[in-house]
């Protein structure tokens, strides 16, 4: 309006000193009273938007500060949530450590319910009346004996239970099958339509299918029963029907293919074949490892050791043992659902600390011993549990329990020269800004691995291609194109180039007799096939 103004002034200057233009001073008056009005009408309807877009701005910054507060409740939520998870998790974990001991209970509570069964068929079936009485009467002497004057109600229930167990064997052992008893009684004939003439045979396994009738005879000699009692032996007992119609003697399964042994006895399992074929291996070479002796079960608490029991009931139903573990390979761990890359490194460094030792049962260190007198020759034998407990000795007992299910363990934290302090620190889920607690943890971290580990490392980092280990990386099988279906094929088990623990470094060079060397020669060892996982695996 202003500008109208000052415009007009102008104009009507300009209009009183020149008369000569065509238009005459009304004319001009009126049309800019005109455009005065519309731009009037402008401003107004201007102000107006104004108004309702400041209107629009405040109801946007009202819902954006509702959205905050809504993000702010749902990152605490989330953040909840995730501290339950991880409290379910190790919940989980530790419920899974308890399910194998509790499926060995099990076995056995149904072992000692058969032969409890199988004691009282055998002496209320077959024994005569005074037998039975006989029984009783043993069994009631022994309690009284154990009691000593003590009134039996106050004696605790499994006392006496013990003592009947034990009183039931003093008396089988003096029992003389098919189904006579002691010295004092004569033998019974069985006579058909007599004493369940039947239930003899129908109880006792057949003699010939015991081991130290196995033991002195050579494999291809062996009969269908104790070829069949050899299966039920390693764990195979599922294929035990079929083998009893298919298998001949041990020959049969000698010469079978991997073919035959899908087709005839329906071993479709991967590594169940590769079980047999490996046992059936030992057996034509003649050879018997030391690792033979480790059954499926001691491999179940192996990963309990080594820090992953989430994978024991896959390596239990895959029946694991000792020998499979010198001959796996990465295709077999993902079989086994063992995806992590560093989960796979923790197994392949656990099965080397098992090489050196020669495969002892009893290698892993479970329990803290003196924590100032630590080597790395100590260190390399430590369990995950060992490995918390060096946690809660250098006060980090808060971010303990973190590591169950992590894979760490002695062998890992010593002969992976990828493993640092900075990865230990992901695993324990402590935050990068705690950089004081980060650094406490690489000083005590570098104390235990020792100046020579620690240096292996470090040398290690600043090798060029150096690709960090980190706690996400995956491992996936590697892609065969069309062409290499026919050579895999013709690939036999011992050519196998993938075993998560190479064959060329199960024997290495002569060594000095100390522990610390021989475990640094392995350090060396595992440094140049260190990447070898990448190259069978593509890592995300």
């Amino acid at each position: 309006v202003v500008k109208y103004q000052d415009s007009w002034n102008i104009i009507r200057l300009e209009d009183c000193s020149s008369s000569g233009n065509g238009e005459s001073y009304q004319e001009q008056l009126s049309r800019l009273e005109g455009d005065k009005e519309s731009l009037v009408l402008q401003v107004s309807v201007l102000t107006d938007q104004v108004e309702v877009q400041g209107e629009k701005i405040r109801d946007l910054e009202n819902s954006l500060g509702e959205y905050q507060h809504k993000l702010n409740s749902t990152e605490d939520r989330l953040q909840q949530e995730l501290l339950n998870r991880s409290s379910l998790e190790s919940q989980k974990l530790g419920l899974m450590e308890e399910v194998p001991g509790l499926k060995l209970k099990q076995g056995n509570m149904e072992e000692k319910h058969i032969n409890r069964k199988y004691i009282y068929l055998l002496a209320v079936c077959v024994c005569p009346t005074g037998i039975t009485e006989k029984i009783k009467d043993t069994t009631n002497s022994d309690l009284s004996s154990v009691s000593s004057g003590v009134d039996s109600s106050q004696q605790s229930p499994v006392l006496q239970e013990n003592v009947k167990n034990s009183s039931i064997r003093k008396l089988w052992g003096k029992m003389k099958r098919p189904g006579v008893l002691s010295d004092d009684i004569e033998p019974i004939q069985f006579k058909r339509g007599g004493f369940r003439a039947t239930a003899g045979p129908r109880l006792i396994r057949a003699p010939d299918s015991g081991r130290s009738s196995r033991a002195h005879t050579s494999f291809s000699k062996w009969t269908t029963e104790q070829v069949c009692g050899w299966l039920e032996d390693i764990g195979l007992g599922q294929y035990v029907s079929l083998a009893r119609q298919w298998v001949d003697s041990g020959q049969t399964l000698l010469s079978a293919t991997p073919r035959d042994l899908e087709k005839e006895i329906c071993i479709k399992h991967p590594l169940h074949r590769k079980k047999l074929q490996l046992a059936l291996r030992a057996f034509s070479n003649k050879t018997m490892e030391k690792s033979s002796e480790l059954d499926h079960i001691w491999v179940t608490h192996w990963l309990d050791d080594i820090g992953l029991p989430q994978y024991k009931d896959q390596f239990y139903e895959s029946k694991v043992d000792g020998r499979m573990l010198q001959y796996l390979t990465v295709n077999d761990l993902l079989f086994l659902k063992v995806t992590s890359q560093l989960h796979h490194l923790s197994i392949k460094c656990a099965i080397h600390v098992l090489h050196v030792n020669k495969f002892n049962p009893n290698c892993l260190r479970r329990r803290p011993g003196d924590e100032n007198k630590t080597s790395p020759s100590e260190v390399v034998q430590w369990s995950n549990h060992r490995v918390m407990e060096w946690l809660r000795s250098v006060d980090l007992a808060e971010y303990a329990p973190n590591l169950r299910g992590s894979g760490v363990h002695g062998g890992l934290i010593i002969l992976e020269p990828r493993f640092h302090s900075e990865t230990l620190a992901m695993l324990l889920n402590i935050p990068p800004q705690k950089t004081l607690l980060r650094r406490h943890l690489t000083t005590n971290f570098n104390t235990l691995v020792g100046p020579q580990a620690q240096q292996e490392k470090q040398e290690f980092a600043n090798a060029s291609g150096h690709t960090p280990l980190t706690t996400t990386a995956k491992v996936r099988p590697k892609k065969l194109g069309f062409t290499h279906f026919r050579q895999l094929r013709k690939l036999r088990m011992d050519e196998s180039a993938d075993y998560i623990c190479p064959m060329d470094t199960w024997n290495p060079p002569a060594m000095s007799g100390t522990p610390k060397r021989r475990y640094g020669s392995f350090r060396g060892i595992l440094a140049r096939d260190s990447d070898r996982l990448e190259q069978v695996g593509n890592a995300i």
